[in-house]
């Protein structure tokens, strides 16, 4: 990963201030985990998530310490899950529950290849950039 790229989004995620947008006070990155490896391929404006339909573990959101060779989870957060279906672009609650940790295998039973996982903070102190899952 290019180091300026992270240097940049990591200061982006912190920067955002209530005044840039005018709604929300984003102080904190956070990034989707699956069984603490972080998914997205890389933590940058050019990253994307995904995992295959047949995929296993735990996942949650979590605040990171990001560098070039190595991205860590330091505190899970509460999430919520909805699924973007993949044909009509329709986004449906996966449940009304929050979670801090989610089998990923129940999640994936409700979702075809082409569907994303869109996950939602509760805390809108942390942004969430890559908060999209594409199903392989």
């Amino acid at each position: 990963m290019n180091i300026l790229k992270i240097l940049f989004l990591v200061a982006v995620c912190a920067g955002i201030t209530p005044t840039a947008f005018g709604q929300h006070p984003f102080t904190n990155c956070s990034a989707a985990f699956l069984d603490n490896k972080i998914v997205v391929n890389q933590y940058t404006d050019q990253g994307h998530c995904e995992l295959p339909k047949s995929a296993n573990g735990e996942l949650t959101v979590q605040t990171a310490n990001l560098s070039p060779d190595n991205n860590f989870p330091t505190g899970k957060m509460s999430f919520r899950i909805a699924i973007r279906d993949g044909n009509t672009k329709t986004l449906f609650s996966f449940s009304d529950k929050t979670y801090k940790q989610v089998d990923i295998k129940t999640v994936l039973a409700k979702c075809r290849p082409g569907d994303a996982i869109v996950l939602l903070t509760t805390d809108d102190q942390y942004a969430l950039p890559h908060n999209e899952i594409l199903v392989k």
